[in-house]
């Protein structure tokens, strides 16, 4: 008998919070510019920020502005072109490399209220051999912008403010209920009817091990 209403006590319990946590769990995200690297037919998100990695000629990088959680759920670039498909109307130049930037500045969902994304673009930059990929950057996408921390917050001109920001919950949303369903942000109606059905069992079982003692 009472093994029974140990176990039923635990299950209770599980399902309470379950109750009470169901559609509470947040992913707070930050809206900022990652730097990618194209790898084969891939993104792959860079090692180093813009100001220490050093491209080499015939290379192809990306920016991507979004809101994202960390870097292993970064938005990358949108469109993937070779490096052929930027640079290859650009001629070759003693004492130059040239790099492949695709910028992407996002969706109207990733941008801060009042601003617009531009659309994005791709550039050719041609640079000294020993330049970095900001400066292949601020070579054909000015004007840029950095906060104290050398962190990249905009590329040409884009975002106007802000860098880095925190945002709110970056998980998706339910679609709004409808008025009197009792769907408010807690537990489900669906859930609260299963720890219903749940108690309704356990007490029905507690009352035939009494009857069959008796």
């Amino acid at each position: 008998m009472r093994t029974r209403l140990a176990s039923f006590a635990a299950l209770l319990l599980a399902l309470v919070a379950l109750a009470a946590g169901a559609g509470s769990a947040q992913a707070a995200g930050y809206r900022y510019w990652s730097f990618w690297d194209r790898s084969g037919d891939t993104w792959t998100y860079a090692t180093q920020g813009p100001a220490s990695a050093h491209p080499g000629d015939g290379s192809v990088q990306g920016f991507r502005f979004a809101v994202s959680a960390d870097s292993k759920n970064a938005a990358t670039p949108r469109s993937a072109p070779s490096f052929e498909a930027v640079c290859g109307t650009t001629p070759t130049k003693d004492g130059t490399k040239r790099v492949a930037l695709v910028i992407d500045f996002g969706t109207p969902q990733d941008a801060a209220q009042g601003d617009t994304p531009p659309a994005p673009r791709t550039a050719c930059a041609q640079v000294a051999p020993d330049s970095t990929s900001a400066d292949a950057l601020a070579a054909v996408a000015k004007p840029l912008r950095y906060n104290s921390a050398a962190l990249l917050c905009a590329i040409g001109g884009y975002p106007r403010t802000g860098c880095g920001e925190q945002v709110g919950d970056t998980a998706p949303k339910p679609a709004p209920a409808a008025k009197g369903d009792g769907s408010s942000g807690g537990p489900s109606v669906g859930l609260l009817a299963g720890v219903a059905a749940v108690l309704a069992l356990g007490a029905a079982a507690v009352w035939q091990s009494r009857r069959r003692r008796n």
